[in-house]
C-alpha cells in the first residue's frame, strides 16, 4: 500500500510530516532527505504495531492536490 504523507516546514528550517490515513503517525527531521527516511520508518513501525495487536490496517485513501492562488 502507498500512503500519502504531508510535509510542513517549521520556522527554524526543520521539517515534519504526518500520514493522514494513519492517525498519530508523524515524524520530524532537520532535512527533507532525513524526513523521507524517518516517515517511511514511522509508517512501517505503525503498521507493525497494528499487526501485533490484531488491529485493522487502514486503507490508503487520502489524495493530494494543489490550488493556485492569485
Amino acid at each position: 500500500m502507498k500512503y500519502v504523507y504531508v510535509i510542513e516546514q517549521a520556522t527554524d528550517g526543520s521539517y515534519s510530516a504526518y500520514v493522514p490515513d494513519l492517525p498519530g503517525c508523524t515524524s520530524c527531521a532537520d532535512s527533507l532527505d532525513d524526513l523521507k527516511v524517518s516517515i517511511a520508518q514511522a509508517v512501517e513501525v505503525y503498521i507493525e504495531s497494528l499487526r501485533e495487536h490484531n488491529e485493522p490496517i487502514p486503507a490508503a485513501g487520502s489524495m493530494v492536490g494543489t490550488v493556485e492562488a492569485a
